[in-house]
């Protein structure tokens, strides 16, 4: 028999396209799916380093997971349990912050310019796609489900770590130095890396590198963001947990211009 549905809000009916869907988790086993799946993906796939604890559950979880909203991309095809789940973002309002006493951002960053923004903010991470999934249309269809989400609770101002490969700086260097470079968030909205975890983005000197190659060799949901009018924080973060450098993207809503918002606000009406 199939859980019932947990207490949540709602959000809105999911999106179809074709055979994939988008939603916001309603039942446990939903959640759990989402987990497993960014287990398989940062454990596993990426090279994290589970403790024991987490090794044994076969989960990504945290305390921060009991308070957020899971969006799910599935797979109909699939089924309609737990192994049609392919995509999942997890999103997290001021309030479901409030419930942990911080946003989970806030263990990399100085974001308190981003909480004193006026209006609701959204906090987006966890993200992460199966293997067989990472292609164009499900990153469009994750993109449709946040705007979907952002029109429904009337957010403001999006942002969270998002990260590139790695903890090795040479490697990133051309991609750090262009997002300094060309894509510095304006000062009231400029999250920065916390002290004792700082990293200068400015890796190398402006015009030294090809700026078109490290744009092109961002992962996609960077450029996703950025395609969105996105901006990033001041310094750059070693995550040696999870393998990654994580940097902080920050997105205004009413500066958005991509298809997938024009798209909802057509079919939605006014946000008003």
């Amino acid at each position: 028999m199939m859980a019932e549905p947990i207490g949540q809000e709602f959000h809105f009916e999911e999106l179809r396209s074709g055979h994939l869907g988008v939603r916001v988790a309603s039942r446990e086993w939903e959640i759990r799916a989402a987990q497993a799946l960014r287990f398989r993906v940062f454990y596993d796939e990426m090279g994290a380093q589970a403790d024991a604890a987490t090794q044994a559950s076969g989960l990504d979880a945290d305390a921060y997971d009991a308070v957020a909203d899971h969006l799910l991309v599935v797979d109909h095809d699939r089924g309609e349990g737990p192994e049609s789940v392919v995509g999942t973002y997890r999103l997290i309002r001021r309030a479901a912050a409030g419930r942990i006493g911080r946003f989970y951002s806030a263990d990399e960053y100085d974001i308190s310019r981003l909480e004193a923004f006026p209006g609701e903010v959204l906090e987006l991470g966890r993200s992460c796609t199966d293997v067989a999934y990472r292609t164009r249309g499900t990153l469009q269809l994750l993109w449709g489900g946040i705007a979907a989400y952002v029109f429904r609770h009337r957010i403001t101002l999006m942002f969270g770590c998002a990260s590139l490969p790695g903890v090795e700086l040479d490697a990133n260097a051309e991609r750090l130095s262009y997002l300094a470079h060309h894509h510095m968030a304006p000062e009231n909205l400029r999250a920065r890396a916390l002290p004792q975890r700082y990293i200068p983005m400015e890796q190398l000197p402006q015009g030294s590198y090809d700026a078109k190659r490290a744009l092109m060799d961002l992962p996609p949901l960077i450029k996703g963001y950025l395609r969105l009018g996105g901006f990033v924080g001041d310094g750059a973060v070693l995550d040696h947990q999870f393998n990654t450098t994580d940097v902080c993207v920050v997105v205004k809503t009413d500066q958005v211009t991509d298809k997938y918002f024009k798209h909802y606000e057509r079919q939605s009406g006014p946000r008003g």
